[in-house]
């Protein structure tokens, strides 16, 4: 009979079992805090009583400005502790009154100092008052006090817009509905702060229709560098027109950042650049913002280039069933007999691919003299492609692509097995993955050029068409190399690439990148749409750069002569002139022209009159033509 060591005794229901030498843990006590750590918390304690008991908070305001027009339209109310202690900053004074439970008091006395100082200073249009979801939504909060500050400090309520922060999340909205119907049931609007950046703030947006939404800092700052942020500010946009909500771009520091804002159709801004928080702030915006935005014309986007990476392979996959490796031949043999549209069948154990196998390959080798005889109870392994492409399925088709293309030729046939982990997903064909490079190329060349980078014929259409609409002046300049094919067929494809490189480098260099488009048509054309108003300086500027960068292009020999012999097409010695840019422009005045086809018809014209002048060359046509 076996023996049971340290036996447990049995505990009745509800009481815990003796310990013994088999279950006895010792628990050590939770380490005191550091008394250096309570000393400062306490300090900190009594630090925000006294606060809130002498009301040592001070009141500062931000402009939110018309993106239109340049008014100042509404200010936010910011709160600071006093300057001369750790709670100065609002997010030290919410963390300790919240360790504290004085979040409610904290936050109703700063709502006070900010009415109050609003009606002081006098200040035109309307407040967002910043109130947070959490004191929102505690019913045992004091009801009806914001509107009693509100109307001991003489302000309509209908100035007043109440802005909700997150700091947490927010979860019961049922509840937060019926604060919000509560507020705007005593004439106040509704806005939501940081959107794209808080814990529900899109959700907030769906289930209480504010009159504002901010969108958060992050999505603005390098908006005019960023396509993303472009993007997703884009889709804000839309989303508020057809919901009526206005939205508010918050964190503009740069006067790009303003432009591309205004253009997207965004109704206010706040930042920086449009004023800082100050306790007496300007009742206007400063005049090079005022300057900026009573000035026509349209903003430069940014653009997507192409990307390195690019989509991975997980598009290409094909549910494909696997075989194991003890199957036999003619088990294999028989599978393809009965699917004839079955070309590959991979081999799998245990998840790990090990190879494939060809449709074409074993009807081969069965419809030789006693093949199936000698091999068809025989593993399949035997007619396996032991080295087949396997590729995870993040890799990326140009990545895919390049190790399709170094390898043996039968895997663009046989196609590729796509791992998770190592474990077999399915197949890809070469087929579909040459497709869809073939077609990445094609979309990425209308849109960015692949050997300059600059933006193809899409956004250049796109372009001429903003600025058609914004019934802006401006100058369209046409491009192009002369002599170019010559010097290519001379001195090769490479060294040509190298000068349409550079001179796309030149024309961006000599371009204001916030007013001035640069586009690369193809080949050695390139296209400028100019707002900037020395348009012509920066041109002549152009022509001298690359006049005195040509002479790197060229032999010694060749610089000399001023030339080179070279076949035409009939195969006669020519004598070509050394490379030379000519610069083909057009003025474009409002409702001169009506669509971008127009504008590359008289452009290329320009263009043509340019070539025919010798060496570098600028053709402005100053031919008011009617638009047609």
């Amino acid at each position: 009979m076996a023996s049971i060591v340290n036996p447990l005794p049995l505990a009745l229901p509800g009481t815990r079992p003796a310990p013994t030498s088999a279950t006895i843990t010792y628990l050590k006590p939770p380490a005191p805090a550091p008394v250096a750590a309570l000393e400062e918390e306490e300090m900190l304690r009594q630090h925000l009583h006294d606060i809130i008991a002498q009301r040592q908070l001070s009141a500062l305001f931000q402009p939110i400005v018309h993106m239109q027009t340049g008014e100042i339209i509404a200010y936010e109310g910011l709160i600071r502790g006093p300057s001369d202690s750790p709670l100065h900053a609002p997010m030290n004074l919410f963390k300790v009154a919240r360790a504290n439970n004085l979040t409610v008091q904290v936050e109703h006395l700063c709502r006070k100092v900010v009415l109050e100082r609003f009606a002081e200073l006098n200040l035109p249009g309307k407040l967002f008052l910043n109130v947070s979801p959490e004191c929102l939504l505690q019913r045992d909060a004091p009801h009806g006090e914001t509107l009693e500050y509100i109307q001991q400090a003489g302000i309509d309520p209908g100035r007043v817009i109440i802005e909700l922060t997150e700091n947490q999340p927010t979860y019961d909205y049922e509840l937060m509905r019926e604060a919000v119907l509560h507020y705007r049931n005593m004439g106040f609007q509704i806005a939501i702060d940081d959107l794209g950046e808080g814990f529900s703030s899109l959700r907030l947006w769906s289930e209480l229709r504010p009159e504002f939404v901010k969108i958060d800092m992050h999505f603005i700052q390098g908006i005019n560098n960023d396509p993303v942020k472009l993007q997703f500010v884009r889709s804000i946009q839309e989303i508020a027109d057809q919901s009526d909500t206005l939205v508010i771009a918050e964190g503009i520091e740069t006067q790009a950042e303003l432009l591309v804002l205004r253009d997207l159709g965004v109704a206010f801004g706040q930042g920086y650049h449009l004023g800082r928080p100050h306790s007496q702030p300007a009742k206007a915006v400063p005049a090079e913002v005022a300057k900026a935005l009573a000035r026509n014309g349209v903003a430069v986007y940014p653009q997507r280039g192409n990307e390195k990476n690019g989509a991975s392979i997980v598009k290409l996959l094909h549910k494909v069933a696997a075989v194991p490796p003890s199957m036999s031949n003619n088990e294999v043999y028989e599978l393809f007999m009965r699917e004839p549209k079955l070309l590959i069948i991979p081999v799998v154990e245990d998840g790990q691919p090990l190879g494939l196998i060809s449709r074409f390959d074993m009807i081969d080798h069965f419809a030789r003299p006693y093949q199936r005889e000698l091999y068809g109870k025989k593993s399949c392994r035997i007619f396996m492609d032991s080295k087949p492409l396997i590729a995870d399925k993040d890799t990326s088709l140009q990545d895919l692509s390049f190790t399709m293309v170094q390898a043996d030729a039968h895997h663009l046939f046989n196609g590729f097995i796509i791992t998770e982990n190592g474990q077999y997903l399915g197949m890809g064909t070469g087929h579909d993955l040459m497709r869809e490079i073939t077609q990445m190329q094609i979309t990425a060349a209308r849109y960015a050029n692949p050997l300059t980078q600059l933006p193809g014929n899409v956004p250049i259409n796109e372009h001429i068409d903003r600025l058609l609409e914004s019934g802006t002046r401006f100058w369209v300049c046409y491009c192009d190399l002369d002599h170019f094919k010559p010097f290519n067929d001379v001195y090769g494809y490479r060294r040509g690439d190298d000068v349409i490189q550079r001179t796309g480098k030149i024309l961006t260099d000599h371009c204001d990148p916030d007013r001035d488009f640069v586009g690369h048509i193809g080949g050695d054309d390139f296209m400028i749409l100019f707002q900037s108003e020395d348009w012509e300086a920066r041109c002549q500027a152009m022509l001298a750069q690359f006049e005195h960068g040509a002479r790197d292009y060229y032999s010694l020999e060749d610089w000399e002569r001023g030339g080179y012999l070279s076949e035409d097409r009939q195969g006669k010695k020519v004598f070509y002139a050394l490379m030379s840019l000519s610069l083909g422009a057009i003025k474009v005045e409002p409702h001169q022209y009506y669509s971008h086809h127009q504008i590359a018809t008289a452009a290329a014209e320009a263009k043509k009159q340019a070539k025919k002048i010798h060496g570098n060359s600028l053709f402005l046509d100053r031919r008011q033509q009617p638009a047609r």
